[in-house]
């Protein structure tokens, strides 16, 4: 795995009343597409039954390239492209089922009626596009990504851990950092 042109903003954890769950987060600057998709990777590496990544970023902001090299490098063969007009899309992965989510079109209420939570809490794992619109409806232990387009092909990713598992992928994120 190489980091040579990403950069890793430490920005170290804290503690949140919610449920006094464990809370971290760092910052990924990607330079260039491969940047990107080496946090994608790195992501996937980590990803087990379950997990679940909700992403939110601008129009144009690089949301489903992430999708698509996080599917790659759980094993998913063929294309990957967004759901946006059919919501979910479900793929088999070598390693793990993929469900890519895209709510931008839903309300919280036809959300909340799709039973999600069989994908959440399912034997794969599941990338929600615009989660932020149904923040509600996701697990309180999730790894929130924003991405946000710096012009070109350069990214900025911030990425908040809610638990212990995504609190961990965070702080390993400021470790390979910290490294370099």
């Amino acid at each position: 795995m190489s980091f040579a042109n990403a950069d890793i903003i430490i920005l170290g954890h804290e503690r949140v009343n919610r449920m006094e769950q464990r809370v971290s987060k760092a910052a990924w600057s990607a330079y260039t597409e491969q940047d990107t998709v080496a946090l994608a990777r790195q992501l996937a590496a980590w990803a087990g039954p379950g997990s679940l990544l909700a992403l939110d970023g601008d129009l144009g902001a690089g949301k489903t390239r992430f999708s698509q090299a996080f599917a790659e490098a759980i094993g998913v063969k063929g294309i990957v492209n967004s759901p946006t007009f059919t919501i979910i899309k479900e793929y088999d992965g070598e390693t793990l089922p993929f469900y890519h989510m895209d709510v931008y079109r839903l309300s919280l209420e036809e959300a909340d009626e799709l039973g999600l939570d069989d994908y959440f809490y399912g034997n794969g794992v599941t990338i929600v596009e615009w989660a932020s619109l149904i923040a509600e409806l996701l697990p309180d232990e999730r790894l929130e990504l924003y991405i946000e387009n710096l012009g070109g092909e350069s990214r900025r990713i911030g990425l908040t851990g809610f638990g212990e598992r995504y609190a961990g992928w965070c702080e390993a994120l400021n470790e390979i950092g910290a490294d370099r």
